[in-house]
């Protein structure tokens, strides 16, 4: 089982490697997060990535606490897939993901 915590648009994907992977993603597709604590734009920087190419970020308004959990090695309760593809929208609305988390379920 899981749940929901958070969706949104990839932050910054024109400037990473968007276009790159933009073929590849389809709903459900599986994404990376990697926490980013050198960024010297945002202290919760937490990057999104399909396979080794970087898409951009979870949104700072909605990056602090996943920060911390990655940060404390709890990175495998997430599972974070794509939700929309609209190659016709706005680059930085093109992708939209959802950030679930998994929980175990013991009978």
């Amino acid at each position: 089982m899981k749940i929901h915590l958070d969706n949104f648009h990839i932050a910054g994907y024109t400037y990473w490697d968007g276009c790159e992977a933009f073929e590849h993603l389809k709903i459900g597709t599986n994404l990376d997060l990697v926490r980013e604590k050198d960024n010297h734009f945002d202290p919760y920087a937490v990057a999104i990535y399909y396979k080794d190419l970087k898409l951009g970020y979870i949104p700072s308004d909605s990056n602090k606490e996943i920060s911390e959990y990655l940060d404390m090695g709890w990175g495998d309760i997430y599972e974070v897939r794509v939700t929309r593809v609209s190659p016709d929208a706005h680059p930085e609305t093109q992708v939209e993901v959802v950030v679930y988390i998994k929980r175990n379920v013991q009978k």
